[in-house]
């Protein structure tokens, strides 16, 4: 399949390498706590904003590096016949993924399984809320991107979507502290505990 991407260059096969590189790096990489995961966001929204507003570094490496770090959505035509691409960055996914994945595992804490199967059913009202905030926030950046015609910063909008979501959701439900004090390093290390516990009984 690569060799017949690099051979053909088509956007659909670019977005599917993309795509797998991203469900990839979700699954192996964890925030620990949303404290950190929250000032990460708030650190490449600022750094987003400077190096698409600030300079044309990063949209020049985007358009001009021919390869899977972007998704690619066809747009339309030039008058000469061109399809037109717009573009969105892995890291785009990749990021506020990361702080999904986060959000699903603390609902999972406070469903109370997570010793359980990793196929049980469980309420999801923080990573619900954080995707649909996730897709508000980048339908608004495809939107804004169209209209204007001009590159956009999508963190600028990811961002507070998600993080925004996620501070509703646990507003709502009285459990800000719960989500603050949430921790996936401390459950590790009782998850080992419990392990060590059971073999020398």
């Amino acid at each position: 399949f690569c060799g017949f991407y690099f051979r053909m260059k088509h956007w659909s096969m670019n977005n599917i390498l993309g795509i797998c590189f991203c469900l990839q790096g979700i699954e192996r990489f964890s925030l620990g706590t949303f404290k950190i995961g929250a000032i990460l966001l708030i650190g490449l929204f600022f750094y987003d904003i400077f190096w698409v507003f600030g300079t044309d570094v990063m949209v020049s490496v985007a358009k001009n590096l021919d390869g899977p770090i972007k998704i690619l959505f066809p747009r339309g035509y030039s008058p000469e016949g061109k399809l037109e691409l717009s573009l969105l960055g892995l890291g785009d996914i990749v990021i506020p993924g990361f702080f999904l994945a986060l959000l699903l595992r603390f609902d999972a804490h406070q469903a109370d399984i997570d010793g359980g199967s990793p196929h049980a059913s469980f309420s999801k009202p923080y990573f619900h809320s954080a995707l649909v905030g996730y897709i508000l926030g980048l339908g608004m950046t495809m939107y804004i991107m169209i209209v204007f015609q001009a590159a956009q910063p999508a963190l600028l909008y990811l961002v507070p979507a998600c993080l925004g979501s996620s501070l509703l959701c646990a507003a709502v439900r009285g459990e800000l502290k719960e989500l603050f004090q949430y921790s996936e390093e401390q459950e590790e290390e009782t998850k080992e505990d419990a392990a060590s516990k059971k073999k020398d009984d």
